[in-house]
């Protein structure tokens, strides 16, 4: 079974070392001096005070792999669409795509089963070209919890988790579904496969929509946003405007969001991925995180006017940043 992580950087990276060592067939595609180093040292990961090196094949042409069973994109969302031809010779006729990736993907309205049915978000997916391209019958669902980062060009540094859990647009437990749980699981990660994907990907975009841009225009930790009374409440205006749009979807959360917050509180003083972004001058996950959500509210006439003004603010925040 041939497995290409598309996006070696901190996640694909780490996924790429377990996999390896695990001795699946997997290859890495990356750019630049974390692909130079790559090559001429292997990819290094830091985990658990000890240190991991594998030697995947890596390139930043995917025509030299051929077509794969499954690719895993690990890539910022805002990037896919600019990489759909580069990725095409990857892709046969059961090529499965792993959206390993944060926010909303392109693929949610496939069989959802409501009046939504088929609908292409374009905030995340503009002109539909993912839908078209890639199509939506290969995706299967990813949700990314461990946190890692680059330490230099080909070393990734874990920090921590382990959990990636997969699953159809459908609900069904598919073979390719199990098959790939198996895949992570000899790779010492955790991958359980869910029937209900879209309850996962709402959890965990339900802290991002508001801390990221949060974090953003404020340069604070977690602990800081989830206990100052300001932010906190301004966060937490933005989660129940989140939950009743996707409460509308049949969406349910399994913590109420007290908790969810208090649980972004106990992470401490980390920096989250859109301030991290910020201050290294990368473009931030705006559309992915937040005005998909926005998108999503328009569409169900939901209001979302706190949703409306952090983003507001984050985009021109970006904007004179250079950003966005």
């Amino acid at each position: 079974m041939k497995v290409c992580i598309y996006g070696a950087g901190a996640i694909g990276g780490y996924l790429g070392v377990q996999l390896a060592l695990s001795g699946a067939d997997v290859s890495l595609v990356a750019r630049g001096a974390h692909l130079a180093a790559m090559k001429a040292n292997g990819l290094k990961l830091l985990i658990g005070g000890e240190e991991r090196v594998a030697q995947p094949r890596c390139t930043d042409n995917p025509a030299e792999l051929g077509v794969q069973d499954f690719v895993i994109i690990c890539l910022k969302a805002h990037s896919i669409t600019g990489v759909l031809e580069q990725m095409k010779p990857l892709l046969g006729p059961n090529t499965r795509i792993v959206t390993a990736v944060n926010g909303v993907p392109y693929w949610y309205f496939y069989k959802h089963g409501n009046q939504l049915e088929g609908t292409m978000l374009e905030s995340i997916d503009p002109g539909g070209r993912q839908w078209r391209e890639l199509g939506p019958e290969r995706a299967i669902g990813c949700i990314v919890y461990p946190a890692t980062e680059i330490e230099a060009p080909g070393v990734i540094k874990h920090v921590y988790g382990d959990k990636f859990p997969i699953g159809e647009p459908s609900g069904e437990i598919s073979a390719d579904c199990e098959r790939l749980s198996k895949v992570f699981e000899a790779a010492g990660l955790k991958a359980p496969v869910l029937d209900r994907i879209r309850d996962e990907i709402w959890l965990k975009l339900w802290g991002n929509v508001c801390f990221n841009p949060i974090s953003a225009l404020t340069h604070a930790t977690l602990d800081v946003i989830c206990s100052d009374p300001a932010t906190r409440a301004l966060a937490k205006a933005m989660m129940l405007e989140t939950q009743a749009i996707a409460e509308s979807f049949g969406v349910k959360f399994r913590v109420d969001v007290e908790r969810r917050i208090e649980g972004a509180r106990k992470v401490g003083a980390h920096k989250t991925s859109m301030l991290q972004d910020l201050e290294r001058g990368r473009p931030m996950e705006i559309d992915p995180l937040v005005t998909v959500v926005q998108e999503m509210g328009r569409l169900t006439k939901i209001p979302t006017p706190a949703i409306d003004a952090v983003l507001g603010l984050v985009i021109q925040r970006a904007r004179v940043a250079g950003l966005y």
